[in-house]
């Protein structure tokens, strides 16, 4: 499969011009095989979960087998039918793929739980699909701990393997659409002149190497610290994959152990920290995380916003040191990293530690790791602009290098990474507006609004915060929050470039 090579083309007046049904299928081939192979890869993993089912006596083994069944048999066709010895995607194809898979695959992923004894509707099963594929971990389920294993471990599985595809986009699309300053990502971590993996195969192939060994290793852990193989297994895959879904209603608070608060909180960091620098230690580079300007940033940010929160519980919640640490560190990793677990309720700590996890819900991790977010990265490029510009107010005739992590930057790289921070925000107030309609309080309306499209999880307040659930949500907000966690996975401009004219013209 070759990176995009679009050559350049004179855009015609009319939409779509005189480009026949034909033209646009055979241009959509190489997107509908990769398409196929991607609904074939969703109907294997659902053998897992009808597995863990029939194992368990529960009748929900027969709707994932059946929807298995069907989603292979259409995965089949399309490659069947759109097969070509070459495959070669362009640049808009590039778009066509990123926005495509995820929202078919997300309809496909919700078929078993609108089938299963779960009985959800339409609207809840396809939310709880996206949330799950986009590691949002927002969620309509209630009773979590008296459920079949087979709803459990699919959760598990969607965020799993929505985290692979996220660092796969990440690292090799992302760059050559150049949104959100990804093309400094590019240069960073896959180019050939540095010899990191000459191949987007081989380094997606690196990465998922690493990225499921840490969930070993997660898995490990946390059956060693005390929970059962199948809770190991689960908070192993969402832990990983930062999206947070549990297999009881009070998340890892259920555990109330200390220790595998621990073990989470050091395996969300790692997954937190960009991939790439794992696949460079294997290729024995030795770089040091540290080093890295991004990892150094996301690292002080987890350490301050966590010492003041400890010290507020300390001080005003009447904690004791150690308790207060490890609340705040647990939760504060959590909501930055946005995991989503919780073990305790926020939300009742005071105003001061409310604004705090309010703010951090929209930062995120690093660039290239599962987090969501705006990313370390980007706030730290949003800042050398700010910066630039207040110096050239005091000293208008200095010249100015901008730099990051010792590399030159462009006005290109810092152009796309504030039209993305603009693009967010616009995000999050017409979400916000558009749930307040439906009839949701401000709080729910704009923490639903944020947590959606930063895919978090827990949003604040009684109805949607860490002891809420958004099971209560009408269906027409439940679609809102499901278009917004889908635009702040794809990183908003991938969306919306699809949907505008332009972009269909010749």
């Amino acid at each position: 499969m070759q990176p995009f090579n679009d050559p350049p083309r004179q855009c015609g007046m009319d939409f779509l011009g005189d480009r026949t049904v034909q033209s646009i299928i055979d241009r959509s081939r190489p997107v509908l095989f990769v398409i196929g192979l991607l609904l074939a890869i969703l109907s294997v993993a659902e053998a897992v979960p009808a597995i863990a089912d029939a194992m368990a006596g529960s009748s929900d083994w027969k709707a994932f087998a059946e929807s298995g069944a069907a989603t292979l048999f259409i995965g089949v066709c399309l490659c069947l039918a759109t097969y070509a010895r070459n495959i070669q995607l362009s640049l808009r194809q590039g778009f066509q793929l990123t926005v495509a898979s995820w929202v078919i695959l997300s309809i496909f992923a919700a078929l078993p739980l609108e089938l299963s004894d779960a009985h959800l509707s339409l609207s809840d099963a396809v939310f709880e699909a996206v949330s799950g594929l986009t590691t949002t971990g927002s969620t309509v389920l209630v009773g979590l701990d008296n459920m079949p294993p087979g709803i459990l471990i699919w959760r598990a599985l969607l965020q799993w393997l929505g985290g692979i595809g996220i660092i796969a986009m990440a690292v090799i699309l992302l760059p050559f659409l150049r949104i959100g300053g990804m093309q400094l990502f590019h240069m960073e971590s896959s180019d050939r002149s540095e010899k990191i993996m000459p191949r987007s195969a081989i380094l997606i192939g690196s990465i998922l190497m690493v990225y499921t060994a840490l969930t070993l290793l997660a898995a490990l852990a946390y059956w060693q610290a005390g929970m059962s193989g199948f809770e190991a297994a689960v908070h192993a895959m969402t832990t990983l994959s930062t999206g947070g879904y549990s297999t009881s209603d009070g998340s890892m608070g259920h555990f109330n152990s200390p220790l595998i608060d621990w073990i989470a909180i050091l395996f969300m960091v790692a997954a937190g920290i960009p991939f790439v620098l794992y696949v460079r230690m294997l290729g024995h580079r030795h770089i040091p995380f540290w080093q890295d300007s991004q990892v150094r940033f996301f690292l002080a940010l987890l350490a301050a916003a966590t010492l003041a929160v400890t010290f507020w519980l300390w001080l005003h919640n009447h904690q004791t040191l150690g308790d207060a640490l490890t609340l705040a560190t647990f939760n504060v990793v959590s909501v930055v990293t946005t995991t989503g677990y919780a073990t305790a309720d926020y939300g009742s700590w005071g105003a001061f530690a409310v604004m705090i996890f309010f703010m951090l819900t929209a930062l995120g991790g690093c660039t290239g790791s599962t987090s969501g977010g705006l990313k370390a990265m980007r706030l730290q490029i949003a800042w050398i602009a700010i910066r630039e510009q207040l110096l050239q107010i005091v000293r208008p005739r200095q010249i100015l290098v901008r730099s990051y992590n010792d590399r030159p930057l462009a006005d290109g790289v810092v152009g796309s990474v504030l039209v993305l921070f603009l693009a967010f925000v616009t995000t999050v107030v017409i979400l916000s507006l558009g749930l307040a309609l439906t009839g949701l309080d401000p709080v729910t309306s704009i923490s639903g609004a944020l947590t959606a499209v930063a895919n978090v999880g827990p949003g604040i307040g009684p109805v949607i915060g860490p002891a809420g659930n958004f099971a209560s949500l009408s269906d027409t907000a439940e679609w809102l929050l499901s278009g917004g966690m889908l635009m702040g996975r794809l990183e908003f401009l991938t969306v919306l470039v699809v949907f505008s004219p332009q972009f269909w013209l010749d």
